[in-house]
């Protein structure tokens, strides 16, 4: 426990005197001196020289070694895998993507097995080596990292985690990729410090990520979050799921390629087609990126009024579309939501834009790794 204490002391604080945790923790001078010890002896902490001094000897500071192992995050989304390389820090050191055109459970396996593995190699030299792997994936995953149900890829009870950590021989983490985006934004982007959040994750489909009193809400069987799949027309479209009417049937990455297609415009094939085409002065694909802000401005006041969040805020893919969306967003929200609930909240777009998740997983696969490392 006084291990712990100590590092986490450096985490936060650093940089740090042995005197200085000393006064912050209560420990006396001798056990931090000995803790420190072991934590320098172990490659995570290291002396960087003096400090100042308040009338003796100056003090040696003491910082984390970022640098003493290295995580993996990925971000499987339903056409592309995303994937990171960091450093114990969370300070991105190398990234990989690539589209994933087939939905194959072991098509995809392999895509994600190779991305994986190029990160691997990319990883300097270090006494933890690679610590661990963590993802994000679109559906509902169970505490044992199968996923039990993704509506977009057509995927029921894959044993993710389990084929991962037979191949690779390391802790493997696994979460809904909104939950991994609220971590990811929560730790290094636009929910620093804020006690009350709800990612948005809007790519194919949507999802949030819940954060009451700064910690992610999972519910009663972990499955929270699922507000993609709430129904904002009774007897709408039918969707994957079972449901009618789901809000990501009109106000996702999907909807405005289906509605795209349906109306013949240039590059309705991807999102970043549209993209150029807006950028390009296009009426009709920014009107349409407009009518998507004003559906996901109907869902978002929906959780504004649900939740009382400090903030809201929209990541994934279609964050990069910001400059057509926002507007209509914003108006929807404002004629949406309750007076006492809007006059407070803020409203935002990912910090971390579309690596939210990718962030967040691999931030997973570091506490991990400092869990193991306090309880040893």
């Amino acid at each position: 426990m006084n291990t712990s204490i100590v590092l986490d002391s450096v985490l936060k604080h650093a940089p740090l005197s042995r005197a200085q945790i000393s006064e912050m923790t209560g420990l006396n001078k001798a056990t931090v001196s000995s803790l420190v010890q072991d934590l320098i002896d172990g490659h995570l902490i290291i002396e960087t020289g003096p400090g100042q001094s308040s009338g003796g000897r100056k003090p040696v500071m003491l910082v984390f070694n970022a640098t003493a192992g290295y995580a993996v995050g990925i971000d499987l989304g339903v056409n592309y895998i995303r994937g990171i390389l960091t450093d114990l820090e969370g300070a991105v050191v190398s990234e990989h993507e690539l589209d994933m055109n087939h939905h194959e459970p072991d098509f995809a396996l392999n895509q994600l097995i190779s991305c994986i593995e190029q990160l691997m190699d990319l990883a300097p030299d270090s006494p933890y080596g690679i610590v661990g792997i963590g993802l994000g994936v679109p559906g509902i995953v169970d505490d044992e990292g199968s996923i039990l149900f993704a509506p977009n890829m057509q995927w029921r009870k894959v044993d993710l985690r389990r084929m991962l950590e037979e191949r690779f021989s390391l802790p493997v983490t696994i979460d809904n990729e909104a939950n991994a985006g609220a971590q990811g934004e929560q730790k290094y982007g636009a929910g620093r410090g804020i006690a009350h959040q709800i990612y948005v994750s809007v790519g194919i489909g949507i999802g949030t990520g819940i954060i009451l009193n700064k910690e992610l809400y999972k519910g009663a069987s972990g499955f929270s979050g699922e507000l993609g799949h709430l129904s904002i027309e009774y007897d709408g479209k039918p969707c994957r799921c079972g449901n009618k009417g789901c809000w990501e049937l009109y106000a996702s990455e999907n909807a405005l390629l289906q509605q795209a297609a349906e109306l013949g415009l240039p590059g309705s094939s991807s999102l970043s087609n549209l993209i150029k085409a807006a950028e390009a002065g296009d009426k009709q694909v920014q009107s349409l990126f407009e009518e998507i802000g004003s559906y996901l401005g109907a869902g978002i006041s929906s959780i504004i009024n649900v939740f009382n969040p400090d903030i809201v805020i929209i990541g994934n893919r279609m964050s990069r579309a910001k400059a057509w969306l926002e507007p209509s967003l914003q108006r929807a929200v404002a004629e949406r939501t309750l007076s006492y609930h809007h006059e407070r909240v803020k409203l935002t777009f990912a910090e971390l834009q579309d690596q939210s998740a990718v962030r967040g997983a691999a931030y997973y696969a570091i506490s991990h790794f400092f869990n193991q490392v306090k309880s040893q």
